[in-house]
């Protein structure tokens, strides 16, 4: 007697027809998974615009902090110039001072002492 081979060819997998029930389930899960997209996508769409906001913002920090070390730049400046001009004011003075207490120096050597 010659071997014999058998040969099983695989059912092709079949579901059951789905229940009514099956589809209302799957209808309320699709619906829910609709409201939680939406949901997300506003906050997406707030996220974006608070983060438009706070780009505006620190812009215009950007734009203050330059101006500002401008200003402190002219002040800086305008500091140095005072402060050249008050040197000179007080070198000015006290060469002044200095030629008067030469002159009564000189002054008080001529006067004659009388006691």
């Amino acid at each position: 007697m010659a071997p014999t081979i058998a040969v099983v060819q695989p059912q092709p997998h079949r579901q059951p027809p789905s229940s009514a029930a099956d589809e209302e389930v799957l209808r309320r899960r699709n619906e829910e998974l609709e409201r939680e997209l939406k949901k997300s996508l506003e906050r997406e769409d707030k996220m974006k615009q608070e983060l438009q906001r706070t780009w505006e913002r620190l812009r215009v920090a950007e734009e203050a902090e330059e101006r500002l070390c401008t200003q402190l730049g002219e002040l800086e400046a305008e500091a140095v110039d005072q402060a050249r001009a008050y040197r000179a004011r007080f070198l000015g003075l006290m060469d002044q001072l200095s030629a008067a207490q030469k002159l009564l120096q000189a002054s008080s050597a001529s006067l004659p002492n009388s006691q």
